[in-house]
C-alpha cells in the first residue's frame, strides 16, 4: 500500500521504514530537512509540505499524522483536512486525548474524509519488534488500511498462544485491534499508558526497598548489601513478575548499577493524568494508577533511587530524556505550548 506520514521523530521515522522494509511506498514530511532526506535515501518519496505530500499520493489518499499531542496535531490534521478529498482518512497515531478523537472525525465526516485514531505502543524499540496498536474508527477505513496495520504489528511471534480463543478476532494475536469508533483506540491506549504508570512505579519502589536494605538506620543484623543488578537479571527468568520493563531495568542496572546518569526528575506526559479523570468521571476506583502519577509530580521535588528507575525505564522504552533544568514543572498538557513538527512523540 501507500501511506503519507507526517512527523519523522523517534517513532515516525521508524514506522516509514518498516513499512518500506515490507514492500509499501511512503511518502514522508516534516520541518526538519535532514528527517526528510534521511528517509528518502532509504527509498521513502520526500515532500516539501502536506499540499505536497497529498499530490503525491493517490486516491483514496491515507496520510499518518506522528506528532505531539497538542497544537501541532491539532493543526496539522486541520490543514490536512482541507487538502485531501472524499474517501480519504487521515490516521493519528500519537498519543491524542481520545475526546478530541471523536471531535475531529465527526468535523471530517462532513467533508467525506474518514479519521482513525491509532494508540501506538512500541517507542524506539518499534522498527524491529514492531508496534501494538489500538485502532478507532470506522470498519470500512479500517479494513481498507489493514495491511498497514498487520505490517506495524510485530506478529504473533514467539508468544505461547492463549487458549480457548477460537472464535475470536485473530488480530488481537498479531499486535493489533479495532478497539471501536473513533476515540476508542486512543482510550484504551490511554488506559494503557496509565497501567504503565503504576507497573513502572511499583518496580521503581520495590527496587527502592532492595537497595535501601543497607541503610544506617536499621539494626546492623538486618542491614543486607543487596546487589540489585542481579536482582533484576533473576527475576527475568521464571518470575512471576518478569516483562519487557523488567528487562529494561536490568539492562540500566547491569550498565550503572548507582543510575547515576538519571537525576530522578520525571514527567508526566498526559496519558496518566487522562486515565486518571476518566475513572473519575466513570466512578472507578484507581488508587494505584492515581499514586503513581502523584509519584511522579513528586519527583520533581525528591530525587531518589526510585525516581531514578522510572527515568531509566523511561530512556529505555521510549528514548526519553529528564528535564534540563532541574526543578521545573512540565505545563498541563491540556495547555500545550507551540512545538516543532520533528520534536518527540510523548510516552508510548
Amino acid at each position: 500500500m501507500e501511506l503519507g506520514i507526517v512527523g519523522l521523530g523517534r517513532m515516525g521515522g521508524n514506522i516509514s521504514q518498516r513499512l518500506m522494509r515490507a514492500g509499501h511506498r511512503t511518502v514522508v514530511y516534516d520541518r526538519n530537512d535532514a528527517a526528510v532526506h534521511s528517509l528518502a535515501d532509504k527509498g521513502a518519496a520526500a515532500s516539501s509540505g502536506l499540499a505536497d505530500m497529498v499530490a503525491k499520493l493517490s486516491p483514496p489518499r491515507a496520510v499518518w499524522v506522528m506528532l505531539p499531542a497538542g497544537k501541532i496535531t491539532e493543526t496539522t490534521v486541520a490543514e490536512l483536512g482541507e487538502l485531501l478529498s472524499q474517501g480519504d482518512t487521515i490516521i493519528d497515531g500519537g498519543n491524542t486525548f481520545y475526546k478530541d478523537d471523536i471531535r475531529r472525525a465527526r468535523e471530517l465526516a462532513g467533508r467525506g474524509i474518514t479519521y482513525v485514531d491509532v494508540g501506538t505502543s512500541g517507542g524506539i524499540w518499534g522498527i524491529e519488534r514492531g508496534y501494538c496498536m489500538m485502532i478507532g474508527g470506522e470498519e470500512e477505513a479500517v479494513r481498507r488500511l489493514d495491511p498497514i496495520f498487520a505490517t506495524l504489528a510485530p506478529g504473533i511471534g514467539t508468544i505461547e498462544r492463549t487458549p480457548e480463543r477460537e472464535g475470536c478476532d485473530p488480530r488481537a494475536e498479531q499486535g493489533y485491534i479495532h478497539a471501536g469508533p473513533a476515540g476508542a483506540g486512543h482510550f484504551v491506549k490511554m488506559v494503557h499508558n496509565g497501567i504503565e504508570y503504576g507497573l513502572m512505579q511499583a518496580y521503581a519502589e520495590g527496587f527502592d526497598i532492595l537497595q535501601s536494605k543497607n541503610s544506617d538506620h536499621l539494626p546492623e543484623a538486618e542491614r543486607f548489601d543487596i546487589n540489585v543488578t542481579e536482582v533484576a537479571e533473576v527475576w527475568r527468568r521464571g518470575s512471576v513478575v518478569s516483562s519487557w520493563l523488567l528487562d529494561l531495568t536490568a539492562i540500566a542496572l547491569a550498565k550503572d548499577g548507582d543510575l547515576s546518569a538519571y537525576q530522578g526528575e520525571v514527567e508526566d506526559s498526559g496519558e496518566g493524568r487522562w486515565t486518571v479523570e476518566a475513572a473519575i468521571e466513570q466512578a472507578v476506583p484507581a488508587s494505584v494508577i492515581t499514586a503513581s502519577l502523584y509519584a511522579r509530580f513528586e519527583s520533581r521535588r525528591h530525587h531518589s533511587f526510585a525516581n531514578k528507575l522510572l527515568s531509566a525505564m523511561r530512556a529505555g522504552f521510549g528514548g526519553h530524556v529528564e528535564p534540563k533544568t532541574p526543578g521545573v514543572i512540565p505545563q498541563p498538557v491540556d495547555k500545550p505550548a507551540e512545538v516543532k513538527v520533528q520534536e518527540h512523540e510523548r510516552e508510548t
